[in-house]
Formats: C-alpha cells, structure tokens, sequence
C-alpha cells in the first residue's frame, strides 16, 4: 500500500469516528475508525522509513588523474617531432 492509500485510511477512519453518528448493533464504528486512523499512521511511518531508505545518497568514489610527461627531449632539441 502507497503513502495515498494509508492517508486514504487515515481519512475514513477520521470520518467514521468524528462526523458519523450512525449506530449499528454489534460494531462500534468509533472503535473501527480508531483502528482504521491507526493502521494507517502505522503505514505512513512505514511507507517514510522505506522512501528515507532509498534517498541514502553515497558520494562518488573520486579518481586520481596523473599527468604524466609525454613530450621526451631528444638530443637535437625537438620534441615527439613536432619542434614543440
């Protein structure tokens, strides 16, 4: 179940306990959104734990760039032939 979900949930389970006042026998509806608003607390927290989880960034591992000196001096005072 998504985060919409769990505060879909939590939005009937507020509207049963707060804005009804039906009554049927056997099944307290106040206690039934109660359960409701609880179980999807439960999922929100959960839903955010997992979501904070997968933001985890890890920086990029750096490289090491070497120069290395590529122009070799010959002994007539050119360089890999170019006269540079």
């Amino acid at each position: 179940m998504g985060l919409g979900g769990c505060i879909i949930l939590i939005a009937v389970g507020a509207i049963l306990t707060f804005a009804t006042d039906w009554h049927m026998q056997g099944v307290n509806l106040d206690l039934v959104g109660i359960i409701l608003m609880i179980v999807g607390l439960i999922g929100v927290t959960t839903f955010s734990s997992i979501a904070r989880r997968r933001r985890v960034m890890v920086p990029p591992t750096t490289t090491t760039v070497v120069e290395e000196d590529r122009h070799h001096h010959t002994r007539d005072g050119y360089t890999d032939g170019y006269g540079v």
